[in-house]
């Protein structure tokens, strides 16, 4: 296979290429407007230049098709540089710049201008560039000055991204580097020397380093939606908490009123905590500190032990704490384990919660002596406890796993990195 060939093989892949590229952002549902323009616009000219690049190819040293190769190579010329001047556009929008207002992009679009008039001029004189009946391109004497209004635009860019690197996220910077430094590399080495795959080459890279940037904004996107499902979720279970574990506490607060009013005042101060603690958490978006959801687990254990007297049972082994959480973990696979473990007519539920330091991180175990339930079963304790191992893997990479105890009932377990 000769050079000729592989050359033809790359100019069908490019073209392939931008054709995706083009593809993905028409279909991409949540780009924004200006970005799906943008985009758009960007592999859309990409990939005509493929088209006139692949044509010039496949008719190189073909007779009789020299001012084929003229209007090839001009067009050529024109689109495979455009990206330059964009990338100043995309440039200045990430950063938040008005473009109407913006010096970098009126030495762009100048540079630019001064280019695209020195290639309308190559067509009426040899002293640029040429091509010969028999279809080949030669450099004239004014080459090198042709290409300079692009070198001078890449540096620009390179120039100004530094400047603006602490308006943009690291990903983005260096993104838009690698998009820049090929493409303006090889132009510098084309002013000398002609090298048309090497700058083919880094127009390659440009497109793939904004195929990058598409994929990567899809993915953060993805996941801010995901972390939004997951705090969705989390005020879900703030809002179905029972309606008649409400409804006993009050009447349980009415009567111990006058029975026993200081036993009255501290289960009204435990259920205040517990009701903060879940309304707190309404407007959270952050880990807590263990300490807070163990105190808003013991407020709200502490409630239903008033209401369940005798048959409720609750022991702590409380060996490591210092670590973080997300709001809304522990409570609510411990009320998960009342509600569904809870049977007066069996022998008392017994509660055991324990937390230790391990190699990867901390744990948390929450067992119990109830009728336990199958892992592969629908509805029951899986709505709660799907919840919270979402929330876990979305908001610190944490797991929860659901075992049988030994003698009956469930454990529960979070391993928090």
């Amino acid at each position: 296979m000769n050079s000729w060939t592989i050359y033809i093989y790359l100019c069908g892949a490019s073209l392939l290429l931008m054709g995706l590229g083009l593809g993905l952002v028409a279909i991409m549902p949540d780009i924004d407007p200006w970005s799906k323009r943008f985009f758009v616009a960007f592999f859309g000219i990409l990939f005509l230049n493929s088209c006139f690049t692949l044509v010039e190819n496949i008719f190189y040293e073909v007779p009789g098709t020299a001012f084929l190769q003229v209007i090839s190579n001009f067009w050529m010329s024109l689109l495979a540089t455009c990206p330059l001047p964009m990338l100043t556009v995309f440039l200045l929008h990430c950063c938040g710049e008005n473009l109407r207002k913006s010096s970098l992009l009126s030495a762009a679009a100048a540079l630019y201008g001064l280019y695209f008039l020195m290639v309308v001029i190559a067509q009426f004189t040899s002293s640029i560039y040429y091509v010969t009946s028999d279809g080949h391109l030669y450099r004239g004497s004014l080459y090198p000055l042709a290409i300079a209004p692009l070198v001078m635009i890449g540096l620009l860019n390179l120039a100004g991204l530094i400047r603006r690197r602490h308006a943009l996220t690291k990903k983005l910077f260096i993104a838009i580097l690698i998009s820049l430094l090929p493409l303006t590399i090889a132009l510098i080495i084309h002013m000398f020397v002609q090298v048309f795959p090497l700058v083919n080459m880094g127009v390659a890279i440009l497109a793939l380093s904004m195929y990058g940037i598409i994929l990567s904004d899809q993915i953060d996107q993805y996941l801010r939606q995901q972390r939004e499902i997951a705090h969705q979720h989390a005020n879900i279970l703030v809002l179905q908490m029972r309606p008649h574990f409400i409804h006993n506490t009050l009447m349980n607060i009415y009567y111990l009123c006058q029975q026993d009013p200081a036993e009255a005042q501290r289960v009204t101060l435990n259920f205040n905590t517990f009701l903060e603690r879940n309304l707190n958490a309404l407007a959270s978006n952050e880990m807590i500190p263990f300490s807070e959801e163990l105190e808003h687990t013991r407020a709200y254990l502490n409630v239903e032990l008033v209401l369940h007297d005798e048959n409720l049972l609750v022991d702590y082994d409380m060996t490591h704490i210092r670590f973080r959480i997300p709001p809304l973990t522990l409570q609510p696979i411990v009320e998960n384990a009342i509600k569904h473990g809870m049977n007066p007519d069996a022998a008392p539920l017994h509660i055991s919660i324990k937390t230790r330091k391990t190699d990867s991180g901390s744990e948390i175990i929450v067992s119990d002596n109830g009728p336990g339930f199958e892992p592969a079963s629908e509805g029951g304790p899986h709505i709660a406890l799907m919840n919270i191992r979402q929330r876990l893997e979305m908001m610190c990479g944490g797991k929860m796993a659901i075992l049988p105890r030994k003698g009956g009932g469930t454990v529960v377990k979070l391993t928090i990195p």
